[in-house]
């Protein structure tokens, strides 16, 4: 009778531990369901406001606001911290601007610019300027393309401060 005693007990307690490490695991699978639930909102979210910044970009390479190698080196940066299936790939989807971008991104901006011998300064422009001028049009086709493919994924999220 004791030893009948103790295995029901026994079995008591193991079936009880059971129950609470099924509780805890089904618990850990809705806290990481919740988590890429978060992750993927977090992403989108992301995701959007890069393209509200694209779109602008586009715009202002659209109109002739801002020098088309300044747009591509913009673009084509911003362009990169793209995550999840909205990521472009710029070399084989808009080869114009990648062209362009491949064409001016090592040259010096800004201070360094400046501080450049006035004769390389004038090599580095001659070369900006003709392919710029050589790849003009076809940019702008890939800047319009590229401003119509995220501005509808740019309305997906509502964007609210809290």
């Amino acid at each position: 009778m004791n030893v009948t005693l103790l295995a029901i007990a026994g079995a008591v307690i193991i079936l009880g531990l059971a129950a609470y490490a099924g509780y805890l695991l089904l618990q850990l699978k809705k806290q990481k369901e919740l988590q890429q639930q978060h992750q993927a909102l977090a992403i989108e979210k992301r995701n959007a406001n890069i393209f509200e910044n694209v779109n602008i970009l586009c715009l202002a390479g659209i109109q002739g606001q801002c020098d088309l190698s300044e747009i591509s080196i913009r673009v084509y940066c911003i362009m990169d911290y793209v995550q999840g299936e909205d990521r472009v790939d710029f070399d084989r989807d808009y080869p114009a601007t990648a062209e362009l971008y491949h064409i001016v991104k090592d040259m010096p901006r800004g201070d360094a610019r400046q501080q450049m011998v006035k004769k390389e300064r004038m090599q580095h422009n001659l070369i900006r300027l003709k392919a710029e001028s050589r790849l003009n049009d076809a940019i702008v086709e890939e800047l319009k393309a590229l401003q119509k493919r995220v501005q509808p994924l740019n309305n997906q999220i509502a964007i609210q401060m809290v």
